[in-house]
């Protein structure tokens, strides 16, 4: 680096961490070394440039609404209470799976993204659609966010920071790991994290108080990774019409989240794995619909599921592959709800308050090599999906791959893939009762999707692309609807819809410069059957067009920026308050002072231009929302 621009950087630094402590007194976080180093923004790795949120904690889903396979509709924030759906589902059509389990909240999706889990302890999320999400998705339908459980590396961070709207954190993390006595090929470690925030909110009756503990003790041999891991995270938030879509109901919730898991992954053969995953899961919501009377609507749910799963690939031979996954879970859910007093509707008023759920897939793989670094890849197979209270389904997976890969990495791959997937509907659609402010509906059947898809991609050292166009048909897929002549204020139905998509993501890296771009376009065609329905909550609250951009700066070692942004143009909705269009930016800027190894002193930004766009239609977006902190890694 020549003297001018150290000059230039030194001055940025200084100018960026005077003006931080100016406003707010702040000390340190995690990961290590002199500069925060990120992965690079590419397709399949990393695919947003901030990992730290503004308003709270970092959580697995901090930031994920700029991920250009994601569409995060949040009440309050993401990690308040976040709807994740992919290309066009809704939240009930997407899995979140660590290891070779998704784990479930058979309440309602709004709580699947419930995952108190510390982000160091998860690798980077890989978004399985297609025969993907077939092949290793559980009772969901469009796709699966998918995290596998990380290495553990020594070192930690202490994080401290606060905002504006009366904002705090703090996080403290740490990890250990040394070899077993007698066997050089084997080690251990161990991990423990403790989060904390809360901040009055970025609109009125918007507050917001976390915690999350978490720990696990990991064993690593030659071919294999054990994990036992515990994690307990309590949320209180409140919103705005947060399910009601109506404004003078401030309505507060209360989610208590314990998971236990155990996770085994073994590498045989020459390319042979499996990854046995065990879970635990029991979540707690308390729920009021209008905060200054607690008594006049309120509701207590308890859900607790388990889960085993077994997931791998066994190769025969170097043309022939098998690859399984396999996951059996059981549920049970314990509901109360009260109204002036009186008991009224719970999610037990349905045919059943406990289920069990089996899937097995087995895709076989044939590989015919073409040229030295060229081969077609066909995959056919099948999934079977049962549950002890609903009909079972065998839905079939096919596809073909074109792919040449060069002895540098570059490569390039075309494919055509269907794939059939089935679900079943949560309690909040099929166990409360059938009329009131959320009503449910027991004539709900088997959701089955059908996804019909070409798409290829090309990898270079410098720059990547991705493309696809998809077609999806949603039989029986249900939606929360709402109408005029009705006195619920959601109301579940089956909807038949038609989906086609394109999807386009690039990305290229400079010598101070890396970025990611995506293009989505999205359109429906829907059939309640029911011409009473006005409009829809979710099936039909997607992006017709959406454009995210994504880059990470750094003109020097002192100074990082990184920038997220998401452009999008809504399909109309009666319900929507606010305009069909919206731009939403996430500034984060590092310092990292050369005088301390492994402080960095950073400021961000999340909504920069105050859009108030309603995510949910009814429902108030967030505000902007400014934070400062420090980070000490060791």
């Amino acid at each position: 680096m020549n003297r001018k621009s150290f000059t230039s950087c030194a001055l940025i630094a200084l100018a960026l961490s005077s003006a931080a402590f100016a406003q707010q007194a702040a000390t340190t976080e995690l990961e290590g070394t002199a500069i925060l180093a990120l992965p690079t923004l590419v397709i399949h790795g990393q695919e947003v440039a901030n990992l730290r949120p503004v308003t709270t904690y970092e959580t697995p889903v901090s930031n994920l609404e700029f991920n250009p396979r994601i569409d995060f509709q949040s009440r309050n924030m993401a990690e308040a209470q976040g709807d994740v759906s992919i290309r066009g589902g809704i939240f009930e059509n997407t899995g979140f799976r660590v290891g070779s389990a998704t784990l479930i909240d058979p309440q309602t999706g709004h709580y699947s993204a419930e995952l108190p889990i510390a982000p160091e302890m998860l690798t980077t999320p890989d978004v399985l659609v297609a025969g993907d999400n077939a092949l290793y998705g559980f009772n969901s339908t469009v796709g699966t966010i998918s995290y596998g459980w990380s290495q553990i590396q020594d070192g930690g961070s202490a994080t401290l920071g606060g905002g504006d709207h009366d904002l705090n954190f703090q996080r403290l993390h740490h990890a250990v790991t040394g070899t077993l006595a007698n066997a050089e090929d084997w080690s251990w470690g161990a991990e423990i994290e403790t989060s904390r925030s809360e901040s009055d909110g970025t609109i009125q009756y918007g507050d917001h108080d976390f915690d999350r503990t978490t720990g696990r003790v990991q064993l690593v041999g030659p071919n294999s990774q054990t994990d036992f891991f515990a994690g307990y995270q309590e949320k209180e938030f409140g919103w705005p019409g947060m399910y009601t879509a109506t404004l003078s109901n401030h309505e507060t919730e209360n989610l208590k989240t314990r998971l236990f898991s155990i996770n085994h992954q073994q590498n045989y053969g020459t390319d042979s794995h499996w990854e046995l995953s065990s879970y635990y899961r029991r979540n707690n919501d308390y729920y009021v619909l209008r905060r200054n009377d607690p008594s006049y609507y309120n509701a207590t749910h308890e859900t607790k599921s388990g889960a085993l799963a077994l997931a791998g690939q066994h190769e025969l031979n170097e043309a022939f592959t098998i690859n399984h996954s396999a996951q059996f879970t059981a549920d049970s859910i314990d509901s109360n709800a009260k109204f002036n007093g009186n008991p009224t509707s719970a999610l037990e008023e349905g045919d059943f308050t406990s289920r069990s759920y089996i899937k097995i897939s087995v895709l076989p793989e044939y590989r015919l090599k073409l040229e030295e670094n060229e081969a077609l890849t066909f995959r056919a197979g099948a999934t079977f999906d049962n549950t002890n209270r609903d009909s079972s389904e065998v839905s079939p997976i096919a596809d073909i791959t074109w792919d040449h890969i060069d002895t540098n990495g570059q490569s390039e791959k075309v494919y055509l893939s269907y794939a059939q997937a089935t679900q079943v509907a949560g309690y909040g659609a099929i166990g409360g009762g059938e009329s009131g402010r959320f009503a449910s509906n027991y004539e709900l059947d088997r959701e089955i999707s059908q996804n019909l898809e070409l798409g290829g991609a090309i990898k270079r050292d410098e720059w990547s692309f991705e493309g696809a166009i998809f077609y999806r048909w949603d039989d029986g897929l249900v939606d929360w609807t709402y109408s005029e002549s009705s006195s619920s204020s959601r109301q579940a139905n089956a909807v038949d819809i038609e989906t086609f998509g394109v999807e386009l993501i690039a990305s290229k890296r400079w010598e101070t410069i890396e970025a990611i771009a995506s293009y989505t376009f999205l359109d429906k065609d829907e059939d309640y059957g029911n011409e009473l329905i006005d409009a829809s909550f979710y099936a039909l609250n997607y992006a017709n067009h959406r454009v995210t951009l994504g880059a990470i700066w750094t003109p020097c070692e002192a100074v990082q920026v990184r920038i997220d942004n998401e452009w999008r143009s809504q399909e109309d909705n009666d319900l929507r308050g606010s305009d069909n269009e919206a731009l939403f930016t996430h500034i984060g800027v590092s310092v990292f002072p050369p005088q301390v190894d492994g402080l960095e002193l950073f400021v961000a930004i999340d909504n920069a231009w105050d859009d108030d766009y309603e995510e949910v239609p009814g429902t108030p977006g967030r505000s902007d929302q400014v934070s400062i902190g420090a980070t000490y890694r060791w």
